[in-house]
C-alpha cells in the first residue's frame, strides 16, 4: 500500500501536522510494508526546519519527521513554498528533499491513498 500525506499546515499552532505524523508513524509500525510519503506544502514546509520554536512540553515535529525518514518514509518540501517564505538558505532536516508540483503529481498518481492535513 502506498500512502501519500500532504501536510499544508504549520507544524505548530494547530494539531493537523502532528496528527498527520502520528498517523504516518502508526502506519509504519502496524503495516510495515506500507510505503509512506509526505509532501510538505504551504506553511507545512516549516516542519522541514531542524530548529523548532515550539511551546514548552509540546510534541516535536522535527523529531517525528526524522524518525519517519529513518524508518523509510520519503519526505519532500515544496520548493516554491520554501522560496515564498524566504527559506532558501535554511538547512532542512536530513533526508528531506525539495520537490515540486511535478513530483507531487507523480506521487499522487502512484498513491493508493492520499490524505491531506
Amino acid at each position: 500500500m502506498k500512502v501519500l500525506f500532504i501536510v499544508n499546515e504549520s507544524p505548530y499552532g494547530s494539531e493537523k501536522a502532528w496528527n498527520a505524523l502520528r498517523l504516518a508513524t502508526a502506519l509504519q509500525q502496524e503495516i510495515p510494508q506500507a510505503q509512506i510519503r509526505l509532501f510538505l506544502l504551504s506553511d507545512g514546509v516549516y516542519g522541514a526546519l531542524p530548529e523548532h520554536h515550539r511551546p514548552e512540553g509540546s510534541y516535536n515535529v522535527g523529531q517525528m519527521l526524522a524518525s519517519l525518514i529513518a524508518a523509510g518514509a520519503e519526505v519532500l518540501a515544496c520548493v516554491t513554498c520554501i522560496d515564498q517564505r524566504g527559506l532558501w538558505s535554511a538547512k532542512l532536516i536530513e533526508g528531506i528533499q525539495l520537490g515540486s508540483m511535478v513530483e507531487l503529481a507523480h506521487w499522487t498518481a502512484e498513491a493508493d491513498r492520499v490524505l491531506v492535513f
